[in-house]
């Protein structure tokens, strides 16, 4: 059993969300032990998702969505959902899971208009994603850091 910090990060198709939310939380403390998955997962993870990630210096390029069954029987000690049918169709895990939470985002895949107008909805949820992630991470995972 490892004594790092077990997360798993849900959305519906593990396309954009949920992969920035691991990259962040990887690129901040490689210590912990993060991975994210979809409750109906996409073919890849969306290009305007690597675009606004490499923007910020964080590259998930090599990530690919992944069904939450293959997490089932695993233990964690926080999963998160960051969409709102994610959270209300979080299976049931087998594993210990020692905490749910739900830290929810709008959808970036939804957004509509030229490519500059959806690139900056990526950016606008990236952004929160840092935010929200790192006073998680503050708050729950390293206390007083």
């Amino acid at each position: 059993m490892t004594n790092r910090t077990r997360i798993l990060i849900l959305c519906t198709a593990n396309s954009a969300r949920s992969q920035m939310a691991e990259g962040f939380l990887k690129h901040l403390d490689p210590a912990l032990e993060v991975y994210s998955a979809g409750t109906n997962p996409a073919a890849c993870v969306n290009p305007h998702a690597i675009q606004a990630m490499k923007e910020a210096g964080i590259d998930i390029a090599t990530g690919r969505p992944k069904a939450v069954e293959q997490f089932l029987e695993r233990t964690f000690d926080f999963v998160i959902t960051v969409c709102a049918d994610a959270d209300h169709s979080c299976p049931r895990f087998t594993g210990e899971v020692k905490r749910r939470l739900h830290i929810g985002f709008p959808d970036p895949a939804l957004a509509a208009g030229s490519e500059p107008e959806i690139l900056e909805a990526f950016r606008r949820v990236r952004d929160d994603i840092r935010v929200r992630f790192l006073e998680f991470y503050k708050s729950e995972v390293r206390p007083g850091s």
